[in-house]
């Protein structure tokens, strides 16, 4: 007779461990009537060969992906779940002969739940019913955490296939969950025997842990050779043998017999791993050892194939007990500690499996990016070797650590340990929000009245609505979004000209609704709606999106606003653009909001939990961006291409203020025109954005830049409506970034300081009537030059003599390797303005081969300003202020808009000048233009 098939004739049942759907039909009946086959069992390695190295799988693959997209975890469910219905189908008439003692399948909980047990519970439940299937075995692992998994699921009546078990001490503890769980079934059932289990020992790894001990005791001259070597190869089929005896012993008791007269099956023992490692040993040693009534050898086919052809089927697994125990208590006599042993082969086995669910998932993920083409923006990265190995290797640390899982589990310990976990609303926010998007509908039927949105609003409030007002546009039928974040008269006044106050929807945007800006442009703008449209009516021109119970909500209800959106308090401000605060301004101005969160969901399944980081956007960028920065790569440059101009403001906030802190950060620079090699130190990594149906002529310059060893990353976005993904993905790499830094990337405490800076100024303003005296230490042609007392001394130092042009000389001469120039401006920002501060800053660059930023306040004191004070010390910082030509008052308030921008700009220099950073402050006087032109020429001169 087959070997195989004779087992039957010992009490042991053969299952298949393998799965592949080919498998299922022919082959499978070959198996189950030439062979004695009465069950299958399957693992993440076994899905991960049968899905990813096959085409078995890519008919249905495609019909999934058609119905519409969803996680790789998922179709890898939908695929084996098929695959676990047909085979059980199949094996459902001998379950029904063998009396469920047979005929079954097994499916694995996802190992990632090892260490959960509501997790896992609930998953076992899940898998129980969709397969629907009586002849399924759930597998769920012998952990501390699997163990009352166990009982609870037995408890419900689910079939479970305990997995992992390596020592005599968890398998007692399994037997003894499984008895209480069918205790607890057999409270409220009378068919007790449908519930069915086994109890999985992993044979061939015990052999392969205890052999490693044994030769590395033998290589380093143990005197108990003899000893050593007579136990080697034996120690797994030793404990098998007398864990049989213990469930033997365990299944005789009363207890067991009050179950067992109710028709309760036992929970036999199932031998798993048996396959030998040691090609010393004999291909069918962990079959011919282990054969005996009322269990299990669940074998791979290479194994199957072995002992047909020359395996001796004959009950073995109570020969030599005498022997077994020997070798057992041999082990502590000759230093091993085989509980320590067992015990991370626990923890290996769950690795193992997490490490086989990965490349399952990975294959899967291929396949899906495959399916999705255009759907999904697409990101390459181009990096020098040893950025190339560090990449791989942190990327790998991110897999086998789980690092993605926590992060979506908010676990906090993956940054600093502090208030992370509640800052992380934004990973789920785009889902929550589909039962809004009726809301969002009916904002933009309404909105269409208006010609005009002006969005009134500071940081995350406003960079993120003026990327999606730069990028979609003014839209037919819809009105203009317009975003004003400054407290410049002449920029107010600039806004003001174009809008007509009795045509415009105004969007009041503040998360905590006591910042300064937001509140003191409201005051201007209700006054000036007011007069356009009277006291009945101007409420109704306003709405506000705030976190629930601001004070900004307070003020909505107080002035009848139109309408109140809510922010969720979980989300921080810079992470907040694909909340009401983006969507709503969004909505507004036209987008088809359902069609973008649709849009942005690819990017999110993409970056999600069971992702690996090979294969996961999110992770990929941000572990670029993060190992960068710690190889000096730290100033990540955004180059934008046609369309997507201004992404690079809002992804500076996102960087800056999220990664600058303790000393540490990435230092993000946007909108500096792309140079050529020669004008680049060695601490840039490009980012480059474009649109595919917006070739950018900068393409060019970036591949020299990446042929002369420059690090950069490539992201193509199919359609504007990918910008959504973009969000997402940004946010994600940014919180990476930040685990990869070591700090928490959801604070700015150095934006607070500069809050309470302005604070202290404007109070002394409403006290006095003026803001503190100051007096420059230098005054030339108009110019004036203001700096604290340490900078100053330092400047003199370095200066030939006192003039501007040496002042300028000696501040620039300042900027070493490694370092950067930040111009931060506090004058109005328009053309005019932004051209001299781009010719100014390329002027730096490409003499003193530095970064270069420019910042506009008080905007950027929302956004960069946290990593010029709390980042690294190398900015060079360079304030540009002036006089108002004209001012303008804010309502109810004693002071101006003008006073409160140069209170903005003497705290910025205070903080600046605390945190001990070389700055120098020119101030233009009157006359903007020439003074713009004096201090553009002076650097020129300096510099050559």
């Amino acid at each position: 007779m087959n070997p195989l098939k004779a087992l039957n004739r010992h009490g042991q049942s053969v299952w298949l461990d393998f799965m592949r759907r080919n498998l299922i039909g022919k082959e499978l009946n070959q198996l189950l009537d030439e062979d004695g086959v009465v069950g299958i069992t399957s693992n993440p390695a076994i899905f991960e060969k049968a899905i990813g190295q096959s085409a078995d799988y890519d008919k249905q693959f495609a019909e999934l992906m058609a119905e519409g997209d969803r996680t790789p975890w998922v179709i890898f469910e939908e695929l084996a779940i098929r695959d676990i219905q047909l085979a059980a189908d199949q094996l459902r008439p001998i379950y029904d002969a063998t009396r469920r003692r047979d005929g079954y399948v097994s499916l694995e909980v996802s190992p990632y739940l090892a260490n959960d047990t509501d997790g896992t519970i609930a998953e076992a439940r899940r898998h129980w019913a969709r397969v629907d299937r009586p002849n399924l075995m759930v597998k769920v692992p012998g952990t501390a955490a699997g163990t009352p998994a166990i009982e609870a699921l037995i408890g419900d009546g689910i079939n479970i296939n305990v997995t992992l078990l390596f020592g005599l001490d968890a398998y007692l503890k399994v037997a003894d969950a499984f008895i209480r769980g069918l205790e607890h079934y057999a409270e409220s059932h009378d068919d007790i025997g449908r519930v069915a289990s086994v109890a999985s020992f992993f044979i061939s790894r015990i052999d392969s842990a205890v052999d490693a001990q044994i030769d590395a005791q033998l290589k380093a001259g143990s005197p108990n050779v003899k000893a050593l070597e007579q136990i080697k190869g034996k120690v797994a089929i030793a404990n098998a043998h007398i864990t049989y005896q213990r469930y033997k012993e365990i299944f005789s008791t009363e207890r067991w017999g009050k179950l067992a007269e109710r028709g309760a099956q036992t929970q036999r023992l199932l031998w798993a791993s048996t396959g030998t490692k040691n090609p010393a040993y004999p291909d069918t040693l962990y079959v011919d050892r282990l054969i005996g009534p009322h269990t299990v050898n669940t074998m791979p086919p290479a194994t199957m194939d072995a002992f047909r052809d020359h395996g001796t089927a004959r009950t073995t697994l109570e020969d030599d007990l005498d022997g077994a125990t020997r070798v057992l208590a041999s082990l502590p006599k000759l230093g091993i500690a085989f509980g320590e042993i067992t015990d991370k082969l626990v923890v290996d086995g769950v690795q193992i499996f997490a490490d086989a669910a990965d490349k399952l998932i990975e294959a899967v993920e291929k396949k899906r990016i495959k399916f999705l083409g255009d759907n999904l923006a697409s990101f390459d990265a181009a990096l020098p070797a040893p950025l190339t190995a560090a990449f791989e290797a942190e990327l790998e640390a991110w897999r086998a650590g789980g690092r993605i899982r926590r992060l979506w589990a908010h676990d906090a310990s993956l940054w600093s340990g502090a208030d992370e976990a509640k800052w992380l609303g934004w990973l789920d926010i785009v889902p929550r929000l589909r039962e809004a998007v009726p809301a969002f509908q009916l904002l933009a039927v309404e909105a269409r009245k208006y010609k005009h949105i002006l969005l009134l609003g500071m940081g995350g409030s406003s960079l993120g609505p003026e990327v999606l007002g730069q990028t979609f546009g003014a839209r037919p039928g819809h009105p203009t979004l317009h975003v004003l974040d400054s407290t410049d008269p002449a920029q107010i006044r600039a806004f003001e000209a174009k809008i007509d106050p009795a045509s415009t929807l105004f969007i009041v945007s503040s998360k905590s609704g006591g910042t300064l800006e937001p509140n003191i442009l409201k005051q201007y703008f209700f006054e000036i709606a007011r007069a356009a449209v009277g006291d009945a009516e101007v409420g109704k021109r306003f709405l506000t999106v705030t976190d629930p119970g601001s004070k900004m909500q307070q003020v909505a209800e107080r002035d009848s606003f139109g309408n109140v959106f809510l922010g969720d308090p979980a989300i921080g401000g810079r992470y907040s653009v694909l909340s009401a605060f983006g969507l709503v301004p969004a909505a507004a101005m036209g987008v088809d909001i359902a069609r973008f969160l649709d849009t942005t969901e690819t990017m999110i399944r993409s970056c999600g939990p069971d992702v690996p980081p090979a294969v996961n956007p999110g992770i990929r960028l941000g572990v670029a961006l993060g190992v960068a920065g710690l190889h000096g790569h730290d100033k990540v440059t955004i180059v934008a291409g046609p369309g997507l101009e201004d992404f690079g403001t809002w992804a500076e906030q996102l960087i800056a203020e999220s990664t600058g802190k303790d000393g540490k950060g990435l230092i993000p620079v946007a909108a500096e025109p792309i140079g050529w090699p020669a004008a680049y130190g060695t601490d840039r990594i490009f980012v480059h954005l474009t649109l595919a149906n917006r070739p950018d002529p900068q393409a060019d310059q970036l591949a020299t830049l990446e042929q002369a060893g420059h690090p950069v990353l490539r992201i193509t976005l199919a359609e504007r409506e990918q910008l959504g993904q973009e969000f997402f993905r940004w946010e994600i790499a940014t919180a990476v970034a930040g685990a990869i830094l070591g700090i928490n990337p959801f604070d700015q405490p150095d934006v607070e300081a500069s809050k309470i800076a302005t604070r202290q100024l404007t109070d002394a303003y409403e006290a006095t009537g003026s803001l503190p005296a100051e007096t420059a230490f230098l005054e030339e042609a108009g110019i004036k030059l203001f700096a604290d007392a340490h900078n100053a001394a330092e400047l003199r130092k370095l200066a030939a003599t006192e003039s501007l042009d040496a002042y300028i000389g000696a501040h620039l001469s300042r900027l070493g390797r490694g370092d950067y120039a930040g111009f931060l401006a506090y004058i109005p920002q328009e053309k005019a303005t932004i051209e001299a501060l781009q010719a100014i800053r390329l002027e730096v660059r490409d003499r003193r081969h530095v970064a270069t930023c420019v910042g506009f306040g008080p905007r950027f004191l929302h956004s960069t300003g946290q990593a010029y004070k709390g980042g690294p010390n190398t900015g060079v910082f360079l304030q540009i202020t002036c006089d108002d030509a004209q001012d303008l008052a804010v309502p109810q308030q004693s002071y101006s808009f003008g006073t409160v921008k140069a209170a903005q700009a003497r705290g910025d220099f205070d903080v600046l000048a605390e945190r001990g950073r070389r700055a120098l402050r020119v101030h233009l006087g009157p006359d903007l233009v020439a003074g713009l032109d004096r201090l553009q020429a002076a650097i020129r001169r300096v510099l050559a």
